[in-house]
C-alpha cells in the first residue's frame, strides 16, 4: 500500500482543491452571475450542472436520469480503481493518469451525492463561442483521460505466440 501512498496525496490534494475552489464560487459568486477574468476569453460564471461532464445531460431535470448518471459514474469510478490497483508499480505514468481520473470522479461525486449538482465555473469562449463550463475535477478527468489515451496509443503491441 505504501507504493500507492504518493498517488493518494495526489488524489487528496487534488479533490481538495476541486472542493476548495467550488467552495470559493459558491460563496462569492451568485447563481448564473459571471466575472470577467480575460475579456472576450475567460470568465468565472457559476452554474449548477445536474448533467454529466461538460453539462452533458444537464437540461434532463429528471431524478431518473440524475440517478442513472450517478450509477454510471460510480460504476466507471470501480472500473478505474479496480485497473488502477491492477497496474504494476512500474506503470507510473499510467498510474498518474488514473490518479487524476479517480480525483476528478470523486470530486464531481462528492458535490452530485452532497449538494444535488455539480458547481462548474470556468467558461471559456471566444466572441459567442463558448466552451462547455467546466470545474477543476472535470479537468482532471479529461487531462487524465487524454494522458491515458497517448500512453496506450504509445504502446507496442504484445506479440502472441504462433498458434
Amino acid at each position: 500500500m505504501k507504493k500507492n501512498a504518493p498517488y493518494f496525496l495526489t488524489m487528496i490534494a487534488l479533490i481538495a482543491l476541486d472542493q476548495a475552489t467550488k467552495h470559493i464560487i459558491a460563496r462569492t459568486v451568485d447563481l448564473y452571475d459571471s466575472v470577467t477574468v480575460i475579456p472576450g476569453f475567460f470568465n468565472i460564471t457559476r452554474i449548477h450542472n445536474k448533467g454529466a461532464i461538460f453539462g452533458t445531460f444537464s437540461q434532463a431535470n429528471n431524478k431518473l436520469v440524475f440517478a442513472l448518471l450517478t450509477a454510471a459514474s460510480l460504476a466507471a469510478l470501480a472500473l478505474v480503481v479496480y485497473y488502477f490497483f491492477k497496474t504494476p508499480a512500474g506503470d507510473k505514468l499510467m498510474k498518474v493518469a488514473l490518479t487524476l481520473i479517480m480525483a476528478g470522479a470523486l470530486g464531481n461525486q462528492f458535490d452530485r451525492l452532497i449538494r444535488g449538482h455539480v458547481i462548474d465555473f470556468l467558461d471559456f469562449y471566444v466572441g459567442k463561442a463558448h466552451w462547455p463550463f467546466f470545474n477543476a475535477a472535470d479537468s482532471c478527468i479529461t487531462i487524465g483521460a487524454c494522458l491515458m489515451l497517448v500512453i496506450l496509443f504509445r504502446r507496442k503491441p504484445e506479440c502472441s505466440p504462433s498458434s
